[in-house]
């Protein structure tokens, strides 16, 4: 049985987790927590979750049942996942990264602690998305220079970063297929008198409104003909699946840092 551990436990990815660990067979939830001042905190995470009393409570910090799971599931927000990395690192602990928006220094000593441990690290967890990341760096590198290459993400209107990490993982792959700096030929916004478009810039564009839970389209336009590939995320189950999933998997992996491809064998 694979003990987890869900941080953000009252948060609306923690809940969704909590649900679908409830519903798996061979993983059971064994702690939960929030931020100290979250209204959540001492009350019970299945009840917090809608799915009934689990006899787990919300705690206060992750030090208090740190030694207590097999596995962390992070879906927060970025210092406080680098906080539990850290911690996860000191205490052995397995470990699922689904949160968005580390960049830089963040990302680079995300990347360096996630490798001390057995984790799993990716923009997006759902099994979907990870196939259309394999099929657009396939699909980049079949059509190279010939076609336009263009992303738009659209989110819920309380996502606090964009472009959303899975559009930023989509331009990256769709660069190195036609071997592109993606620094150098990005473009995330266009206003005004911009002349014709350049043959080697990849478009970022981003959409936010209502309760959307994620859009993401990538499409290569040629002289005369347009291809797209589409995914759309219902609701966060998907995503919830895929964490659970790669949680399940990462726990009898040696330390290193993996992705969603590796837990999909995509690679």
């Amino acid at each position: 049985m694979v003990k987890a551990i869900v941080a953000g436990a009252a948060g609306r990815m923690g809940k969704r987790i909590i649900n679908i660990i409830r519903q798996t067979r061979g993983m059971a939830l064994v702690g939960a927590f929030e931020h100290p001042e979250h209204p959540s905190v001492h009350k019970d995470a299945g009840e917090e979750a809608g799915v009934g009393n689990l006899g787990v409570g919300i705690e206060a910090s992750f030090d208090a049942i740190s030694n207590k799971g097999d596995v962390l599931i992070d879906f927060t927000a970025p210092e406080g996942t680098l906080k539990n990395l850290r911690a996860a690192v000191s205490s052995g602990l397995a470990m699922v990264i689904g949160t968005t928006g580390l960049k830089g220094d963040q990302l680079e000593e995300a990347r360096s602690l996630a490798g001390r441990i057995r984790c799993v690290m990716a923009p997006n967890m759902s099994v979907g998305v990870n196939v259309m990341f394999k099929v657009a760096g396939e699909m980049a590198k079949l059509l190279g220079n010939e076609f336009d290459m263009e992303i738009l993400e659209t989110h819920h209107r309380l996502k606090k970063d964009a472009p959303s990490g899975t559009a930023m993982h989509l331009a990256q792959i769709l660069a190195e297929g036609v071997g592109r700096d993606l620094e150098k030929v990005g473009i995330y916004e266009r206003r005004g008198q911009i002349g014709a478009r350049t043959d080697e810039e990849i478009g970022i564009q981003t959409w936010r409104g209502g309760d959307i839970a994620g859009e993401h389209t990538v499409m290569f336009a040629g002289m005369g003909e347009r291809l797209e590939l589409i995914h759309r995320a219902h609701n966060r189950d998907n995503f919830a699946k895929g964490a659970v999933r790669a949680a399940l998997w990462v726990v009898g992996q040696p330390a290193g840092l993996y992705d969603m491809q590796d837990v999909l064998g995509l690679k």
